[in-house]
């Protein structure tokens, strides 16, 4: 028996200007059922941004970025969604919506290490 979970995993993207369709990539949400595991890192290339839209509002972009990581902890962070179980927490994040940030496609794969797999993906797709 194999030791591997399937996991789902979204992109974060930061999204300036909504309407020139450009975005940047900022974080990644792992969720993986079999281990009750949901969870988030961020990184925020400012240059990058910046030079997409140097008007963005970095600080309201940080926030946003850091109460994802936040509903993915659970707790007192976690708001409302403090009660809800990590895949319900998880599908919210990846609900469409048009804020500035926003979740991409969700893609699958197997992990054996759920939070390692959430930094791995952060180094490849995101830094």
């Amino acid at each position: 028996m194999s030791d591997r979970h399937v996991f789902e995993y979204a992109l974060l993207r930061v999204v300036p200007r909504v309407e020139r369709g450009e975005c940047v990539n900022a974080g990644v949400l792992v969720y993986c059922r079999a281990r009750s595991y949901v969870g988030a890192r961020t990184h925020l290339d400012e240059a990058r941004l910046l030079a997409l839209d140097p008007r963005v509002d970095l600080s309201g972009v940080r926030a946003a970025l850091r109460a994802v990581e936040g509903v993915c902890a659970g707790g007192d962070a976690a708001g409302q969604a403090a009660e809800d179980d990590p895949g319900r927490r998880f599908r919210w994040l990846i609900a469409p919506r048009s804020t500035i940030v926003q979740p991409g496609p969700v893609h699958t794969g197997l992990t054996a290490d759920p939070a390692a797999e959430t930094q791995r993906l952060l180094d490849l797709l995101v830094r």
